[in-house]
């Protein structure tokens, strides 16, 4: 499936028009013209502009020239599973189905129509001679058949037709519900951040819109960047929340290990306020976890751009996931802040 292009407003308008296709397709609603100039309409919406021509080509029949189909042509009608294989002794040969929508199903219904033709009338056949054999005429045997046999491989490619827009219209419906899923849950953890991260880290309220406006880019570089700006963030909320300090000591399994808590060690820094000031054994598992994962992929990231590797963020989805990853860290610290902050009223 191609990468969706659409804003949010046309997602939605996917979504309900999906659901509409997906409708008249289950209850034979419309006729299967309608419901391809629909997908049509689907498809340029989402940015996909091949199934847009394929839809369109489905209704109208595929285009040809003196020369015969041209390679573009060919290549959406295969997309769209009309190319047919033949093996003879000559070899292997391909062909195109190009007919529209509404010329297969007036060909069915013609050869219908020629069955109920083709019948045999009823004939009686009497002679006065007791010894002769009388032979029935031939009738339309060979006709029926061939027009029975017309008449399923019809329906069938009809029924090929129906189940690729079908199956096309079906996986952009749940994939465009996903995502909305998606967004929604992100849309909802990113109200609650942008409404405290204000208050609590102001400087940062500046590096998040930065980060935004880098993952709005097609740049590889300003991709990174977003992710260098998820990494001052995050130091940012150690200074507030855990200034430097000495080194502290502490017993693990009966031994002793050093924690530095130094100026670049801000994710040492956040899990020690974690530790400190955490209710839950649970929760701090789970942030602390989150923190080391993020702070050691941030931090290796910055080391390689540091040695000159500026574009170390190789897709847009890596930059999307760091983000992410921020976001769900600074709000679980803001949350706990939050108690903390409660606690210390009483």
């Amino acid at each position: 499936m191609d990468e969706m292009l659409a804003t949010s407003e046309g997602l939605k308008e996917a979504l309900s028009l999906s659901e509409s296709i997906i409708s008249d397709i289950e209850l034979s609603a419309r006729s299967l013209s309608n419901v391809a100039l629909k997908a049509s309409r689907l498809a340029r919406l989402i940015g996909h502009f091949d199934h847009q021509k394929i839809f369109l080509y489905e209704v109208s029949g595929y285009p040809t020239t003196p020369n015969g189909v041209d390679s573009e042509t060919w290549a959406l009608a295969k997309t769209a599973g009309r190319i047919n294989i033949h093996k003879d002794d000559e070899g292997v040969r391909e062909t195109a189905s190009l007919e529209s929508l509404e010329q297969l199903h007036f060909d069915l219904q013609a050869a219908k129509d020629s069955l109920v033709v083709a019948k045999d009338a009823d004939v009686s056949l009497t002679s006065a001679n007791p010894s002769q054999y009388v032979l029935a005429p031939a009738g339309n045997k060979i006709e029926r058949n061939e027009l029975r046999r017309s008449i399923s491989n019809k329906s069938k490619f009809i029924a090929k037709r129906r189940a690729f827009i079908y199956e096309y219209v079906s996986s952009v419906h749940y994939e465009i519900k996903y995502s909305s899923i998606s967004d929604d849950i992100f849309s909802r953890i990113r109200s609650k951040v942008d409404e405290k991260v204000g208050y609590l880290i102001p400087d940062s309220v500046q590096k998040f819109s930065a980060v935004y406006e880098n993952l709005r880019s097609e740049n590889t570089e300003d991709w990174s960047n977003a992710v260098h700006s998820c990494r001052r963030i995050l130091q940012d909320a150690a200074n507030v929340l855990y200034p430097a300090r000495e080194s502290k000591t502490i017993e693990v399994n009966g031994k002793k290990k050093e924690i530095k808590l130094g100026a670049d060690n801000y994710i040492n820094r956040l899990m020690a306020y974690v530790e400190e000031n955490v209710t839950s054994k649970r929760f701090e598992e789970i942030v602390g976890s989150h923190m080391k994962y993020l702070g050691e992929r941030l931090d290796s990231i910055f080391q390689a751009a540091q040695k000159g590797s500026h574009d170390v963020i190789s897709t847009q989805d890596e930059a999307d996931r760091y983000v992410i990853y921020t976001y769900l860290v600074i709000g679980d610290i803001l949350q706990l802040n939050a108690e903390v902050e409660q606690r210390e009223a009483k």
